[in-house]
C-alpha cells in the first residue's frame, strides 16, 4: 500500500476515473472493454415487423350521382314526391350551405312552365324561385301578355320553377356536374306539371334543356325541351343589366302568345 496516497489524493483519482467513465469496481475476471465498445457501436440487425393480418382496400366509391338522380325522379308519382326525393337527395353538396329547397311557384297544370336557372339570396331565404328583383321583372314582363303565376285557370296561369333548387354559394354559375344530376328531376317535374310550352330562361336552363349555352343566340327560336316545345328567352336578369335587351324579350313573349293562340283548344 503506497502509505505516502492520501485521503484527499485518493478522492481526487477516483473522482477523475468517474469522469472517464469508471463505474463498476474490479471483478474477479477480466473484460475487453474494446470488444464491449466495438459491439455496443455496432448497429443492431433489422428485425422483421409482427406478422399483421392483411388490410382489406376499402372499395371505390362507384356511385353515379345522375343514376341516383334517375332512380329517386322516375319513382316519384306526383309533385309532391318529386318534392319530397330532391330533399333527400344526398349528392349535391349545394343543399349544405342553402337554407331552403326552392323547388316551384305558381300553379301546376298551367300551359305555360318557366324554367330559370338557380335561386338566388331572395329565393334562398322565401323558398320560392323569381321573387327577387329579376322575379318582379318577370311577372310585369307575363303580365304584359296576360299570364301570372297567381291565377288559378291554367290558361293564364304560369307554373315557375328553376333547374337548380338550391342556391349556389355566392350566386355562382352551377357547375356540370350539379347540372347533370339535377337534369332527371327536372324532366320528371315537366313530365308531372305537364305544360303545353316551356320557357328556357337563361343559359343554365338552356344548357339543361338543349345541352347549348348561348342564350343571346338562342333566344326566340322554338325548339323542343323535355319531350314539350321549349321557347330560350335572356334571364330577367339579363334586362336589368341591359336594358336595351327588352325589346328583344318583348318580341320573344309576343312568339310565346302567339304560339299559345294558335294551339289553344
Amino acid at each position: 500500500m503506497d502509505v505516502s496516497l492520501t485521503h484527499e489524493a485518493a478522492l481526487a483519482q477516483l473522482a477523475w476515473q468517474i469522469e472517464l467513465g469508471a463505474t463498476e469496481a474490479i471483478g474477479d475476471a477480466p473484460v475487453d472493454r474494446y470488444a464491449l465498445a466495438a459491439k455496443e457501436a455496432a448497429p443492431a440487425p433489422p428485425q422483421a415487423p409482427p406478422a399483421e393480418a392483411a388490410t382489406p382496400e376499402a372499395p371505390s366509391d362507384t356511385t353515379d350521382p345522375v343514376e341516383v338522380a334517375r332512380a329517386a325522379a322516375s319513382g316519384a308519382p306526383s309533385l309532391e314526391a318529386l318534392a319530397d326525393a330532391l330533399a333527400r337527395y344526398p349528392h349535391c353538396e349545394l343543399r349544405r350551405g342553402a337554407r331552403n329547397l326552392v323547388f316551384a311557384d305558381g300553379r301546376p297544370g298551367a300551359r305555360v312552365m318557366i324554367v330559370g336557372e338557380a335561386p338566388g339570396r331572395d329565393e334562398d331565404l322565401q323558398g320560392k324561385p323569381f321573387v327577387g328583383r329579376a322575379g318582379q321583372l318577370l311577372d310585369r314582363m307575363f303580365a304584359a301578355i296576360g299570364l301570372s303565376r297567381g291565377d288559378t285557370d291554367p290558361a293564364t296561369a304560369l307554373y315557375i320553377t328553376n333547374i337548380i333548387p338550391w342556391r349556389p354559394p355566392r350566386n355562382r354559375d352551377p357547375q356540370p356536374a350539379e347540372i347533370a344530376m339535377m337534369r332527371p328531376f327536372m324532366e320528371r317535374h315537366v313530365a308531372l306539371a305537364a305544360p303545353d310550352l316551356v320557357v328556357l330562361m337563361g343559359n343554365i336552363s338552356c344548357e339543361a334543356g338543349l345541352g347549348q349555352r348561348g342564350v343571346t343566340k338562342l333566344r326566340g327560336r322554338w325548339t323542343e325541351a323535355y319531350g314539350t316545345p321549349a321557347l330560350p328567352m335572356v334571364h330577367p336578369s339579363y334586362l336589368l343589366r341591359n336594358p336595351a335587351a327588352k325589346r328583344e324579350a318583348w318580341a320573344d313573349l309576343l312568339s310565346l302568345r302567339a304560339r299559345l293562340a294558335e294551339t289553344a283548344e
